[in-house]
């Protein structure tokens, strides 16, 4: 990371650090590949499904087959989850931020092994790297080196109103809430009562 940003810092003296906008999230996104790529080199007990936190090696989870596939189908009836598999089963990718929210869903509400998910994301991400794949999972299961604190758990309405607050993205992947107004977009089942679309209930 030093070489590429020392390259980078070179491209213009007007940037703050040399860096253009969005370069240093680039920048940053490298890092962190290259850290979980020599975490797994020193730790290769992680590439064998191990837990970071050795002390978590135990957790109890749910074998709930149904559960697992309406998460991987986009079928939970939670429209930004769904929407995340959805854009993931049909492109083969996701932005970040949706695969900690369907990560964090998958492992803190559905309290599914974060390894299933993980082997699902592995066989369907066309950028997909098993080292910084791992380290997410582990991450969003409170399991990894620097964990998110097991009792956060990412309440997906609200993650949908912050980072899709008009569902433009909801519509785009759940074509069954393609008319449902804004108000009702995050959570819209009550509205789903009075008009049938198809989409699932949670």
């Amino acid at each position: 990371p030093k070489t590429v940003a020392r390259a980078l810092s070179s491209l213009s003296p007007e940037f703050p650090y040399g860096l253009e906008p969005g370069a240093d999230t680039w920048l940053t996104e490298v890092a962190w590949r290259e850290f979980y790529q020599h975490l797994m080199f020193h730790e290769p007990r992680l590439s064998r499904g191990e837990n970071y936190q050795t002390e978590t090696q135990g957790l109890p989870w749910r074998d709930a087959e149904e559960d697992f596939q309406a998460w991987c189908d986009g079928r939970t009836g939670f429209p930004i989850v769904d929407a995340g598999m959805r854009q993931l089963n049909e492109t083969g990718w996701m932005h970040n931020r949706l695969r900690m929210i369907v990560a964090n869903f998958l492992v803190k509400d559905l309290l599914i092994d974060w390894r299933k998910g993980e082997q699902y994301f592995m066989r369907n991400l066309v950028d997909g790297s098993f080292p910084a794949n791992n380290g997410g999972w582990q991450w969003s299961a409170s399991v990894g080196t620097d964990a998110v604190p097991y009792f956060r758990v990412f309440n997906p309405v609200r993650q949908s109103e912050k980072f899709d607050p008009d569902g433009i993205y909801i519509r785009t992947w759940i074509k069954e809430l393609a008319d449902v107004p804004s108000k009702h977009i995050h959570w819209p089942h009550s509205y789903l009562k009075q008009h049938k679309t198809g989409y699932v209930s949670p």
